[in-house]
């Protein structure tokens, strides 16, 4: 079964990372993770990031038993997104557009069958914290209206860390633990108690990206649910058209 978007997907994305202007009480080690990701011209030119791979959904109650569904995600500036994850029997694609958020569900064998429902403002909310946590490479929070909390020292896995809060807002903030002496993001958790945590590497565009996302979450069972994303193609700096990301009309689709 395919995950449901937004928020089970858009927590597992949020591992992937973004780009802006710093402010002048920034923590150090942002620099630090930024130059460990690229340099500063090569962060600064992505304008987009295209994704394609595949989500394996392991079952909470058994975890050799997984479903698989391909993948394609895109975030453009300023503030576009869009997820399609197709499996055999379902085409799930939940897009935003600015302010404006929808969801499609469309039977994978046959078109005609369909719904589609526009996003509540929390999940378009959220869909926007998304889309900065991509785009941004950890600077310039404050230009959307949120602020970095620098939380300390902590050490995750015997590795010396920073803790920085990334805080959109009410209930969507991002803590991310910094490696102090390289600067590479080693760890995530969300507000809700997630685990985000990258794997392996690939290198675009002079950026480096992970290979692999892997997320960890609690069920309503209290059973841990794990969702892997595997990227197999990774593209900066298309330009997408303006209809892959508006709502689109009911009529005649």
């Amino acid at each position: 079964m395919i995950p449901s978007f937004p928020r089970r997907l858009v927590s597992v994305l949020s591992a992937l990372m973004l780009a802006t202007v710093a402010s002048a009480a920034e923590p150090a080690i942002i620099a630090k993770a930024r130059a460990y990701l690229g340099n500063e011209a090569a962060l600064e030119a992505v304008k987009s990031v295209h994704y394609v791979g595949t989500l394996i959904t392991a079952d909470p109650a058994d975890a050799t038993k997984q479903t698989r569904a391909a993948m394609e995600i895109i975030f453009q500036k300023p503030g576009q997104q869009r997820i399609v994850a197709t499996s055999d029997k379902v085409i799930e694609t939940t897009a935003l557009d600015g302010y404006d958020g929808w969801q499609r569900i469309q039977d994978a064998a046959n078109p005609t069958k369909w719904r589609q429902t526009l996003l509540g403002s929390e999940q378009i909310k959220r869909l926007r914290a998304n889309t900065w946590e991509n785009l941004a490479y950890f600077r310039g929070i404050e230009r959307v209206g949120g602020r970095l909390e620098d939380q300390g020292a902590k050490t995750v896995e015997g590795v010396a860390c920073q803790k920085i809060a990334f805080i959109h807002g009410p209930g969507i903030v991002f803590y991310r633990y910094f490696d102090v002496a390289t600067g590479r993001l080693v760890f995530t958790e969300t507000e809700a108690g997630g685990t985000i945590r990258e794997q392996g590497e690939m290198i675009v565009n002079g950026i480096r990206f992970p290979r692999s996302i892997v997320t960890s979450t609690k069920n309503a069972q209290g059973q841990t649910q794990t969702v892997t994303i595997n990227f197999e193609k990774i593209t900066v700096n298309t330009v997408f058209p303006e209809n892959q990301f508006r709502v689109p009309a009911l009529k005649g689709q």
